[in-house]
């Protein structure tokens, strides 16, 4: 269970490791890597775990690539506390951060092991169906019709190309039973949100069936401090997907979905109230996206299998920055194809892609760019022994601005006896755009077109090592990450006629670093599931002006969770968490250079009553809140355009949220 804020994002719990171990591994040859069996791996039978994500369908502990799956069990405890998105998910799984991006809007974004969250990519099915998500993208997507969750951290480019360079996030969808069945849910908050989910799944014919997922999320806007400004912005939100299946006796499968979402969000100012300078300054922005894609695999022999991807997504946006709007749309085309053969102890891929990315901006066009990147890759595993699989992938893109880039991945696991052992070494790109740092939240009007950049590149690290003793599960992950050429944002010193400066996007000097450990320790017994853990986080990036070594903001580097769960399919479930995050460094806050740590605690409960199901979930009951410590708003504006501070903890303070959960046919269990 987890217990952060499903509204107003902030900091999550973290792992980390030493200077000293990172030098180790990396002399040894290794690089920082996972373990045992993923942390949110289903307990009850983890060998029937088949991830996508590497291609190969491996059972999960069989993969040399370390790939953590979030199972339905978990996701359905996150679920009954988020309804409307899937921040609070990821936030909860080792490793990842879900950081506030925006104190007006409340948007989030996820960073991989503390790089930057534009690094991340996040799939559904394998499809980019959410382009470039921005920081917005998580508070959008809905759990409900989640299966699992597969996640590769570190640099994933020779799988998935540039948009992975921190790692991957690939969101596989629930597959629909031999039975009809649907499910409503209905939501409510102490915060006065509301949300309304349905899920319906069956059989069509023999070899076809279907799902249909739809929402509708609303939240009013609240100012809880009383100074004006919405600690909580509004929004209204409808999604709608439905999704084909089909599989052939022949073993040929396919799915093919469709995806509509309309929100509509604003923040900033309460009528009749103003920021310091004596105006109104509301913040909005309105979203309107459509996308559709499709996945087939079709066996060619026993040992040989083809693989066809493809999608299309388009997405318009209406931005409103006080008296500025700015309309633009962004659009992304995906395809791929892939040869996977399989002769005993060898598995070799081989493969074709291509993916187009184009923004247009109708009232700032010089920023408008149409990226083409043309791309194939290869994956050779060799089972050595049973103890011991090598993983060797590479990738060549070429980016139609950036150049051609090679993205290599050197991945082992090794079992001896009871222990597991995985080490990897990888590098990837990224493409710059215009949008780093604060410029999705203050807008393109203030920055300069882009000129002079080079692609951001970076080395990445990881080991594991871990084993189960009995009903404990116990897990240790070091990872390292170089990132050379960062992109960053700077003011040019040109004054503009309301005080703000020009900004310009330039490669900061040197090398961001960042190295640290995860720690997990688990303990099952029958109906009770414990889970401690901790992270060391050591990033450090370069002053894109002075180019001096200085702290990553809004990274702690400790950090910690406690969860206790028990759980019965039956009869339902109860469960505490706890976790604290330390000081974190931050950048241009008037009132403060470092945050204060804090710890949030929370409570869930859900009673199973046949086809219903009651919850009742309470969140941070300290009553964290930012603004108790400082204001939200600035006392004046800072030069890249912000009203308010960057958010390094919880806006909204203490919520309770509960409500009910109806099911029809199928298994009524969870």
């Amino acid at each position: 269970m987890a217990i952060s804020s499903p509204r107003s994002l902030c900091p999550q719990r973290r792992f980390g490791l030493s200077a000293s171990l990172i030098a180790l591994v990396a002399g040894a040859g290794f690089s920082a890597v996972p373990l045992a069996a993923p942390a949110h791996a289903i307990a009850d039978e983890p060998e029937t775990i088949i991830v996508t994500a590497t291609r190969t369908r491996r059972r999960v502990q069989d993969e040399p690539i370390r790939v953590e799956v979030i199972g339905r069990e978990e996701i359905e405890e996150k679920i009954i506390m988020s309804p409307g998105n899937i921040s609070v998910l990821l936030a909860e799984t080792g490793g990842l951060w879900v950081q506030a991006s925006s104190a007006a809007l409340g948007s989030a974004g996820v960073r991989v092991q503390g790089t930057s969250e534009r690094y991340t990519l996040l799939l559904a099915d394998g499809l980019p169906l959410y382009g470039q998500t921005g920081s917005i993208g998580l508070l959008q997507i809905p759990p409900t019709d989640l299966g699992r969750v597969e996640v590769i951290k570190g640099a994933a480019s020779s799988l998935y190309g540039a948009s992975a360079l921190g790692g991957m996030i690939n969101l596989v969808s629930r597959r629909p039973g031999d039975e009809a069945e649907a499910e409503i849910l209905t939501n409510i908050t102490s915060q006065r949100g509301q949300d309304v989910t349905v899920y319906g799944s069956g059989p069509l014919t023999d070899s076809w069936s279907y799902s249909l997922t739809g929402g509708g999320h609303w939240q009013d806007r609240r100012d809880l401090d009383g100074t004006g400004w919405a600690d909580i912005p509004t929004y209204q939100r409808y999604t709608l997907r439905p999704r084909l299946f089909w599989e052939s006796p022949s073993g040929a499968n396919a799915l093919i979905t469709f995806g509509a979402m309309s929100e509509r969000r604003r923040g900033g100012t309460l009528p009749g109230r103003t920021v310091p300078d004596g105006a109104p300054f509301i913040q909005g922005l309105d979203t309107e996206r459509v996308d559709a894609g499709v996945n087939l695999d079709l066996p060619r022999s026993a040992t040989m299998n083809l693989g066809v991807r493809a999608s299309a997504m388009s997405v318009d946006h209406r931005h409103l920055f006080g008296n500025q709007i700015e309309n633009d749309r962004h659009r992304t085309g995906f395809a791929e194809a892939s040869l996977t053969r399989i002769s005993g102890r060898h598995t070799l891929i081989a493969g074709v892609a291509i993916q187009a990315d184009q923004y247009d901006s109708q009232d700032f066009p010089a920023f408008n760019y149409r990226y083409t990147v043309p791309g194939v890759f290869g994956q050779y595993d060799l089972e050595l022994t049973p103890e011991l699989t090598l993983s060797a992938s590479a990738r060549a893109d070429h980016h139609s601005e950036y150049g051609t880039f090679v993205s290599p991945r050197l991945s082992a696991l090794w079992r001896p006896g009871m222990w597991t052992m995985r080490a990897s070494a990888a590098q990837g790109f990224f493409a710059p755009t215009p949008f780093v740092d604060a410029v999705e939240e203050t807008g393109l009007s203030r920055l300069e077109p882009l000129t002079g950049l080079s692609a951001e590149r970076a080395d990445t690290l990881s080991f594991d090592i871990g084993r189960n003793f009995g009903p404990f599960e116990a897990n240790l992950v070091l990872f390292q990450s170089r990132v050379r050429d960062e992109a960053a944002l700077v003011a040019t010193g040109a004054i503009l006629a309301d005080g703000t400066s020009r900004q310009r996007v330039v490669n900061a000097p040197g090398t961001a670093l960042t190295q640290g450990s995860e720690w997990l320790l688990r303990y099952r017994e029958g109906h009770i599931v414990v889970t401690a853990s901790y992270m060391y986080t050591d990033a450090r990036s370069s002053d894109p002006v002075s180019g001096f070594r200085r702290d990553t903001p809004l990274t702690p580097r400790h950090s910690a969770g406690f969860v206790a769960m028990w759980e019965d399919h039956d009869r339902g479930r109860i469960g505490f968490e706890a976790y604290y995050t330390g000081v974190q460094s931050l950048e241009d806050n008037p009132y403060r250079t470092r945050s204060k740590p804090y710890v949030m605690m929370g409570i869930l409960g859900e009673i199973n009553l046949g086809h219903f199901s009651v919850f009742l979930n309470a969140e941070n009951l300290l009553d964290v809140r930012q603004s108790r410590y400082d204001p939200l708003v600035r006392p004046s504006r800072a030069s890249d355009g912000r009203w308010t501070t960057d958010a390094w903890t919880h806006t909204d303070g203490f919520v309770v949220n509960g409500g009910v959960r109806v099911r029809f046919g199928g298994h009524h269990g969870h």
